[in-house]
């Protein structure tokens, strides 16, 4: 895609989504309840992506691979063996800050 403001329309519908692995781009996809494959880019310097990457996989959310794996991927895959991402807790977040900053 080019920019959009949304990809929320896509993710809807989407039966299978294949991503890099941008903190937003995972998390807008795993809450959305769809199966993810995230493409790592290995060009990255200091490559946080590959970090987010495998943390996902290790904790059972997401497939992951590179350009150069990617067929391999799709032809061996087993959606099945991945788990729902938990909804989030924004609440917690946002008591443990005002506690932090001195709120409550």
């Amino acid at each position: 895609f080019r920019f959009k403001e949304s990809l929320a329309e896509e993710l809807q519908s989407a039966d299978l989504v294949i991503s890099h692995a941008g903190a937003g781009s995972c998390l807008e996809t795993l809450e959305k309840g769809k199966p993810l494959i995230v493409v790592i880019n290995d060009k990255l310097m200091d490559n946080h992506q590959l970090e987010l990457a495998k943390q996902l996989h290790r904790d059972g959310y997401v497939l992951y691979c590179n350009c150069s794996t990617l067929v391999e991927t799709l032809q061996s895959m087993d959606l099945s063996t991945l788990k729902p991402f938990p909804p989030g807790q924004p609440e917690k977040f946002a008591s443990f800050l005002d506690k932090v900053l001195g709120f409550q």
